[in-house]
């Protein structure tokens, strides 16, 4: 604790005392009942949080004007005192655990979805909160001063239940944010036009809660400090906004973006750990108060300044959170090295919750909710399992596997385990990604029973000696390369200019810093395809993206989307949907375009068509083991090429096949 010192010296904030700086920020879930109310699995997700040595949790969101007000598919609600016991129950839980808990009232204003709530949605004004959004309908100054009350009632209502602290939501697009911004607030009356104007609601709202909670009750403000949208507030207009209403906030949750800047809202991996709190630093210095920092903050050290320095009083934590409920334990206990990072891919939280209206999932921690609890069961009688493929789904199965007691043999043709998530954590801006194979590795390390075989070549008869009882598998994915003319011919060779990612990466280092003047074309505009134009798109080259399909980057989460998007904008990428390759030449590639064919000069050409599965040895797998007692699994990328997160599900799921054989 002395290395981290600032982590965790307590904070009194009024009556409450945090006991130490680090806080789980507020997260939808879908957790929640079809009713609003909270669930059980809420309970069990946020205690694991809690028993993870968090300070303060902030609960996600709650509507405060239902259904008007209402976010997300199953969003929590405090409008109403029926929901007063199970949130009872909720902070009788995590209290049990020393942790502080606030809940962030909210109302979602245009960001409501009229299907949903069955209406048109409200606003300061008729201005939509986002690209393409909806016109939603402006508040009459009666209905301003009603909702204004009934964030009160909501705040007096978590009082009662036992909440330490409110978080009043002013950020993000939601709706007190559509009167701060000038994106959403065209009003001429006095909640519109001047600063003091635009301000004047989020006042209302704060001076009403005062009213209600008293003067001793925290209560928190969470800002989008600065909007990244051209034309909305930056840094120093809300400095100045804040002004007219920061008085009764006792802490301010530094925040930053709207929904069309939502790569900088939910953070994009490439931006570096804690790269926002120049921001709270600057709320910090003008108005002397507590502020919580958040931005992909992963790394103790970097938390532990930002927190020496006096750049914020609390550090905030959402999908780190959700990755490791174990962050602040192993940091205070000297375990860092065990630490679950969370590589900020946004697939199972944030594209799982907002794209898909799912409940949250983690690409890094297979058990959001049941947490560890797995490591309690152990085999009952021996149990030999062989995973053949060291990346991260075969990582995941060979480590449950041997948690649970299981004498494990982990087989990997390359010299290094980790598979591709380690070869395309190389591109610069995806050096997070390593993050988690580096975890793996660590605790494939550390146990005892867990033989690994790395630069060896998986074949049937060596696998026969280890007498395996389960053979799992998990050999991956190898670049698509379909039948087109000169493709083969010319991919990675020494006098062609065509590369594949693998081939890209390779070669990484030798491309230039500075590529203005060349030309840049990339086949393929699914996920790996994008990564090849971010790369040379920021170096300044001329880029182009070919994509067969009407669009680029179809499945690609929402925040990682959004900001892709805004990245080929800014840098002038020329995107060619509805056009396929018809033939690959050293130094240009032939396309159909309106059935037309055009000619595509490069200077580098990549093609990047996609993943497929590769299990060289599941056929002869099954005819060698046919006959015997023994479980042959296929998991991960070698079934079909997905994303992280299914194969990593699939590796933990070595559980339910030891169950299923009464192994457990």
């Amino acid at each position: 604790m002395g290395k981290y010192s600032s982590i965790f010296e307590p904070l009194t904030v009024k009556q409450m005392t945090v006991p130490n700086r680090i806080v789980m920020t507020p997260m939808g879930t879908n957790f929640g009942e079809q009713n609003g109310e909270m669930s059980f699995l809420h309970m069990d997700y946020y205690e694991q949080r809690a028993m993870g040595g968090v300070g303060m949790i902030i609960v996600e969101n709650a509507c405060v004007d239902f259904p008007q007000g209402s976010n997300g598919t199953t969003q929590l609600r405090i409008d109403h005192d029926n929901y007063i016991p199970r949130l009872y129950k909720l902070c009788e839980t995590i209290h049990k655990h020393n942790t502080k808990i606030a809940i962030q009232l909210n109302h979602a204003g245009a960001s409501a979805v009229e299907e949903r709530i069955g209406m048109q949605p409200v606003s300061a004004s008729n201005l939509p909160n986002k690209k393409g959004g909806a016109a939603p309908r402006p508040l009459t100054r009666e209905e301003i001063y009603a909702i204004a009350k009934k964030y009160a009632k909501a705040a007096k209502r978590a009082q009662t239940i036992g909440f330490d602290a409110v978080e009043i939501h002013a950020g993000h697009s939601y709706l007190i944010n559509q009167f701060l911004s000038p994106l959403t607030n065209n009003r001429e009356d006095e909640f519109g036009g001047s600063l003091e104007n635009r301000a004047r609601f989020a006042r209302l709202v704060m001076e009403e809660v005062r009213k209600e909670v008293g003067p001793n009750f925290p209560i928190l403000m969470r800002i989008s400090a600065d909007e990244f949208v051209e034309g909305g507030n930056t840094l120093e207009d809300m400095l100045e906004l804040l002004t007219y209403f920061q008085a009764e906030a006792d802490i301010i949750d530094v925040s930053c973006g709207l929904v069309d800047s939502i790569q900088y809202q939910i953070d994009a991996n490439y931006l570096a750990d804690g790269w926002r709190s120049y921001m709270a630093k600057a709320v910090k210095k003008k108005f002397q108060k507590p502020v919580i920092t958040t931005g992909n903050i992963r790394d103790p050290k970097v938390a532990e300044k930002i927190l020496a320095d006096g750049d914020a009083d609390f550090i905030g934590m959402g999908r780190q959170c959700i990755a490791d409920p174990q962050w602040t334990n192993k940091v205070k206990y000297g375990k860092e090295d065990e630490i679950r990072k969370c590589i900020s891919c946004n697939i199972g939280c944030s594209g799982h919750r907002i794209g898909l209206n799912r409940p949250i999932r983690c690409s890094v921690n297979p058990s959001v909710n049941e947490g560890e609890d797995y490591k309690e069961h152990k085999v009952k009688k021996p149990c030999n399992v062989v995973v053949i493929g060291g990346g991260t789904a075969g990582l995941e199965a060979a480590c449950t596997a041997a948690e649970v007691g299981c004498t494990t043999f982990l087989i990997e043709k390359e010299s290094q385990l980790g598979g591709l998530s380690v070869k395309i954590s190389q591109i610069p801006d995806k050096k997070r990604l390593a993050d988690f194979p580096h975890y793996l590795i660590h605790r494939a390390q550390s146990l005892r029973n867990l033989i690994t075989f790395t630069g060896m070549e998986a074949t049937t008869s060596f696998i026969k000696m280890l007498k395996p009882d389960f053979i799992i598998n998990a050999t991956g994915s190898t670049p698509l390369l379909p039948p087109i003319k000169g493709l083969h011919e010319n991919m990675d060779k020494e006098n062609s200019r065509v590369s594949g990612i693998l081939g890209m990466i390779k070669n990484i280092t030798n491309y230039p810093m500075e590529m203005q003047g060349k030309k840049v074309c990339v086949v393929g505009g699914g996920a790996v395809g994008l990564d090849v134009v971010e790369f040379f798109a920021k170096r300044g080259a001329d880029v182009s993206i070919v994509e067969m399909l009407p669009v680029v980057g179809k499945d690609l989460d929402i925040v990682t989307k959004i900001g892709t998007y805004d990245m080929m904008e800014k840098h002038h990428v020329h995107i060619l949907t509805s056009t396929a390759l018809q033939e690959v030449h050293p130094d240009h590639f032939i396309v159909k375009r309106n059935d037309e064919l055009e000619t595509l000069a490069f200077d580098y050409g990549f093609v990047c068509l996609g993943m497929r599965s590769y299990s060289p040895l599941m056929n002869e797998l099954k005819e060698a083991f046919d006959d015997e007692d023994v479980e042959l699994l296929n998991i991960g990328d070698s079934v079909r090429a997905r994303r992280i997160i299914d194969g990593v599900a699939e590796g933990r799921n070595i559980l339910i096949a030891l169950k299923q054989k009464n192994f457990l």
